[in-house]
């Protein structure tokens, strides 16, 4: 990109001013058989500057533009068929704005759509968002930035009733149905007591009590996050070790069913005491007995 257009901006540096961050299970470091990548593009270039070119061969363009089509460049990397099938699924749809926002953003516009534009679903992803790879300074100034969107103080009701209201909606529309239910199945990821609802349970706690507990920012995963809400005292170690102990046996069940490319989907009683557990936590963190009616075990 550099050969055809010159740098953004005319700053030469070895690095692009440039990086990716990884959401969902890249950036919570959980990475499974057949996983997508969810991937946000950040730069910080003059948003309505140019390219400086350096010769007469190449052609300056905005450094919007230049962006784009770096990220472009990326997703059809990372999307290359191998005799093995897809490299990876690339999934771009937590970006600001959704697929109806740029491809690429500026900080500076990211950072203006967290504070004033996102939903408390968007902010549930941030919780697992991690800045994966770039320019050094980029990496850390969104770091910071993370901090300071999610350690908001918030009305504890109005999160907890827009948390349980979206898990709600993704129960009802990806969960097991009627016929499902009726025959004893679970679906490892989706159901009540699930993986799921430990997910939303650890990004509840994280937005409610950040701002008191700042350290609840430092991981990104799952289980140090839990590690960090025992510590802190807002859960009890009894609590944490369960909620653990049910992720991993959930998750080794998932890894086991993708190796033989099946469905994540078992029979219910074999997690019950897990499946149990996780809905009595969720019942008493969240208290929205809506939620928990559908294949409530």
């Amino acid at each position: 990109m550099v050969d055809r257009h010159g740098y953004p901006d005319g700053e030469v540096h070895e690095q692009p001013n440039f990086i990716i961050i990884g959401y969902g299970k890249l950036g919570g470091i959980e990475l499974a058989h057949g996983s997508d990548l969810d991937l946000v593009f950040i730069h910080a270039a003059t948003p309505m500057g140019n390219t400086q070119p350096q010769n007469d061969q190449q052609r300056s363009i905005e450094n919007g533009t230049f962006y784009v089509r770096l990220g472009q460049k990326i997703i059809h990397i990372l999307n290359t068929q191998t005799p093995s099938g897809q490299l990876y699924e690339v999934d771009m749809r937590l970006r600001p704005s959704g697929n109806s926002g740029m491809l690429v953003t500026s900080l500076t516009a990211f950072e203006k759509y967290q504070f004033e534009s996102a939903w408390t679903w968007e902010h549930q992803a941030l919780v697992r968002a991690r800045a994966i790879t770039g320019r050094p300074e980029l990496m850390a100034q969104f770091t910071q930035l993370r901090s300071r969107v999610l350690g908001q103080s918030r009305d504890l009701d109005k999160l907890r009733h827009d948390v349980a209201e979206m898990r709600e909606k993704m129960r009802s529309q990806l969960g097991s149905k009627k016929k499902e239910q009726a025959e004893g199945l679970f679906n490892l990821k989706q159901d009540s007591g699930g993986i799921v609802d430990i997910e939303f349970m650890v990004q509840y706690a994280v937005l409610a009590w950040a701002s008191a507990h700042p350290s609840l920012l430092e991981f990104t995963d799952n289980i140090r996050i839990l590690g960090g809400l025992a510590e802190s005292g807002q859960l009890s170690a009894q609590e944490v070790n369960q909620l653990i102990e049910a992720y991993k046996a959930f998750r080794s069940l998932g890894h086991r069913l993708a190796l033989q490319q099946l469905p994540g989907i078992v029979a219910g009683d074999q997690v019950e005491s897990e499946r149990r557990i996780v809905t009595q936590i969720w019942r008493r963190l969240l208290d929205s007995n809506a939620t928990l009616e559908t294949n409530d075990p």
